[in-house]
Order: structure tokens, then sequence, then C-alpha cells
């Protein structure tokens, strides 16, 4: 059990959400709708994360994972950056290649009203940065950081890339499901957390999503464990989802394409596609990875994810 000791907690945290958005929403937005004009599952969601957010500062002091190498921060500053940057830029360059690759193979089509002028694109660009940054920063600090770190430290370096990038995935597909102001009752809390699930009741029509950013999660995983930090995962991470936010804002899956399965149902962007190209670019990504913390110049050295550093 002292094994799973992190693990154990990490998923408790995601339980007390959970428990906490079926129980205690409805009495919440009742209190709140009386001054303000909110929707019942923004309520919600908002309440689970705050309790997310809470459980993990406490875990994170419980656990001893309240430090910056444990949070995956330990590089200098400056190597930090320059390490997110790199990443960032591998991340661009790579998912702008597939999302080439799908245009090539007429899996993607741009929306009508698009046209290429700066003062259209600027902001969009702008606003995929603002959220690949915002998104990997949050994400990695609590997956491939604190989680991470403790399940490494109690069980070793496989459980921890495995569980980490099983949950990272498993998040993705909690839904946004809606319950309009005039049919909140009583039970809505339930309602709402059963409806968040409802994507894991077709496990085969999410498949495809759900093996591809599991893949994701092992290839940051094994970034992680072999440079001891989390700046490469974030500057990757960050470089992924601006230009799949660009891509999503920019343009539409082509449904009636002989290879339109390579794009999955749920989002229209990963699926067997990326799946295939997230193995073979994150065994060139993982090999460059470890020879830059194998040499004294890569900057990227920090102590390993499962040790246990003094403070």
């Amino acid at each position: 059990m002292a094994r799973m000791r992190s693990l154990i907690w990490f998923l408790g945290l995601f339980a007390a959400g959970f428990a906490a958005m079926g129980l205690l929403t409805y009495p919440l937005w009742v209190a709140l709708s009386a001054h303000f004009d909110l929707a019942f599952h923004r309520v919600g969601s908002r309440l689970g994360m705050l309790v997310l957010l809470v459980g993990f500062v406490l875990a994170a002091r419980r656990l001893g994972l309240g430090d910056r190498v444990s949070l995956g921060f330990g590089l200098a500053r400056a190597q930090f950056l320059r390490e997110v940057a790199i990443g960032f830029a591998f991340g661009v360059v790579l998912m702008a290649l597939v999302v080439g690759l799908m245009a090539a193979l007429d899996l993607r089509e741009l929306k009508p009203w698009v046209e290429f002028r700066f003062g259209l694109l600027a902001p969009i660009l702008l606003a995929g940065v603002l959220s690949g940054l915002t998104v990997a920063l949050i994400e990695e600090t609590f997956f491939r950081g604190a989680m991470h770190t403790g399940v490494a430290r109690d069980a070793g370096p496989v459980l921890a890339i495995a569980s980490t990038a099983t949950i990272y995935s498993a998040v993705h597909f909690l839904g946004r499901y809606r319950i309009a102001a005039e049919d909140v009752h009583a039970g809505s809390g339930v309602e709402l957390l059963a409806g968040s699930f409802a994507n894991f009741a077709h496990p085969l029509v999410i498949a495809d999503a759900f093996l591809c950013l599991a893949a994701v999660g092992v290839l940051l995983g094994l970034v992680r464990h072999a440079t001891g930090n989390v700046a490469a995962c974030i500057g990757l991470h960050a470089g992924w989802v601006t230009v799949i936010a660009l891509t999503r804002r920019l343009s539409q899956p082509v449904r009636d394409q002989p290879l339109s399965f390579l794009l999955s149902d749920f989002d229209g962007m990963v699926g067997w596609l990326v799946l295939g190209w997230t193995a073979l670019t994150g065994i060139l990504l993982v090999s460059y990875y470890r020879r830059r913390a194998s040499t004294a110049g890569g900057g990227t050295a920090a102590p390993p994810s499962g040790s246990r550093t003094a403070r």
C-alpha cells in the first residue's frame, strides 16, 4: 500500500472534486443565483476545480511535494525558460507538420470565413499562444510535476508515467454537460456529474482519441523522466495546444473522405493519425532529450524524478 500512497492521494483529489460537484453544486447555485446570473454547469465545474486546487495544495504539503524540484521546476530560471522555448518550438513544428498532413489528405479544410489578414489572424494567434502556455503550465505542474514525482518516489518511474498518462487522457473526456436554469432541481448536481462522464459510456467511440492522448501523456512522462524537470514538457505541450487551438479555430474536419477515420469523432483532431505521429516523433524527442540530459552542456539535468533530495 505504501507503494501506492501518492497515487491513491491524487485519485482521491479527483474523487473529492467530483463529490463536491454532485453534492454541493445545487445549494451553491441556489445561493449564488439570488445575486448572479450563473449557468448551473459553470458553478459545478468551478466548484470541482476549486476543490481540486485546494486538495492539491494540501496533498503536496502532506506528501512533501510542494518544493520546486518536486514540482518539476528545479532548473535555474534562465535554463528553465530556455528549455521551455526549445520545447515550444519543437511542439509547434511537429504539430504543424501533422496538421499539414491532414490538409494534404483532405481531412481538414479552412472555414468559409477565414481570410489570411494580419488583423484577423494576429488576435487568434495570440489567444492560441496564451491558451497553450496556460494549459501546459497547469497540467504539467500537476501531472508531470507533483503527481509524477510522488508516484515515482513510491513505486518507480514506470507506474508514474503510466498512471499520469492514463489520468491525463481520461480528464479530456469529461463532457461539458448542460442543464437549463428552468430544469434545475435538487438532484441536478448528481445529474451534472453523471452527464460529465457520458463519453465513457461508449468506449469504442472514444478509443482512438483516448489512446492518442494517452500516448501524448506517455511521451511527456518519458521526457520528464529523462530531463528531471517539466520545462521541456511545458514547452512541448504549449506548442501542441497552440497549433491545435489555431487549427480548430480556422478549419473544420472533413467527414466524407475515405481516410476520415484517421481523425476522431471526439474532436476532429486527435485520433489514429496523431497517435502514429506521436509514436514516431516521440522516439526522436525522447532520444534527443536523453542525449541533452547526459551531456554537461545540455542544461536540462536536474535531480531524477524519483529522488528524495532535500528541499
